[in-house]
């Protein structure tokens, strides 16, 4: 019988845990209290968390200096699109390796997975290949099509969707329903927290996406916000230190909240894909 620990056990288990929290939280909040700061004093060399003079004004000066607010937009319409229609299409997927039987199902799918140990830089030298024959380069839907599908996806939606039971989806043919409608209408709401973990992982994938795009776009009509950080923090628009962590925050204030809000969802997700029918 295993005992559980006791109070003073659990007390320390719990410091120790929020101290771990609160380092990997800290690099976090320097970057909003220096972009909350003045110039000089962030070149005072005063270590301070809380500015001395809360400057707002670095928000919409960083705004104003690298044209964030275009680039802002073209990081969202990438990263919706991105992340639905690839999870749909890795849903998909997934739902047709856990419960369906066809021909070369374990050769597809170990192809697949084989895509996963490929190094990045080798699978981008194919993808600008291909795109480039297309015609998808300097454009959105360059940022757009290579993502649509990829290994780790469908062998996360495989586990998710193996852990869907069985008799639902006998129950669902018996009455007629084909497999797009088992999947839409019985997998798809038993799977949802795995569905919307997987959305998570693809939005934050395209949203922070930077060496593709960098490869892909040459023009400022099609660059996304993290290019225009990048030149934002060479000092390419601006020199000050504050500008530049407000833009990185503004970079990646709408991760923190999106994973706040569906944190649930998240942590549900993931433990799907261990459990089985």
């Amino acid at each position: 019988m295993i005992r559980s620990p006791s109070r003073p056990a659990r007390l320390l288990i719990h410091a120790a845990v929020y101290t771990l929290a609160l380092s990997m939280a800290l690099p976090f909040l320097w970057m909003l209290s220096t972009s909350l700061k003045s110039e000089a004093e962030t070149l005072s060399g005063r270590v301070s968390l809380l500015p001395q003079s809360w400057r707002w004004s670095n928000f919409p000066a960083a705004v104003r200096a690298a044209n964030l607010d275009r680039y802002y937009l073209n990081s969202l319409i990438i990263a919706a699109l991105t992340t639905a229609l690839g999870v749909l299409h890795n849903a998909l997927a997934g739902y047709a390796f856990a419960k369906l039987r066809f021909r070369g199902r374990r050769t597809l799918l170990v192809l697949a997975l084989f895509t996963m140990t490929l190094p990045v830089q080798v699978s981008f030298i194919f993808m600008a290949l291909i795109c480039a024959r297309l015609g998808y380069l300097d454009n959105t839907t360059g940022l757009i099509v290579p993502f649509l599908a990829s290994g780790f996806g469908i062998f996360y939606m495989k586990q998710v969707c193996t852990a869907v039971p069985g008799a639902l989806l006998e129950a669902g043919r018996m009455d007629g329903m084909t497999d797009f409608e088992l999947f839409w209408l019985i997998v798809r709401p038993a799977a949802w927290p795995g569905i919307a973990a997987l959305a998570i992982i693809t939005f934050v994938n395209s949203w922070n996406a930077f060496f593709w795009p960098l490869v892909a776009i040459d023009s400022d009509r099609a660059k996304t916000l993290p290019l225009a950080i990048a030149d934002l923090a060479s000092g390419k628009y601006v020199q000050s230190w504050p500008v530049r962590m407000a833009a990185a925050t503004i970079l990646t204030l709408p991760l923190l909240i999106g994973f706040l809000i569906f944190q649930r969802a998240f942590v549900r997700g993931v433990t799907m894909t261990g459990l089985k029918e």
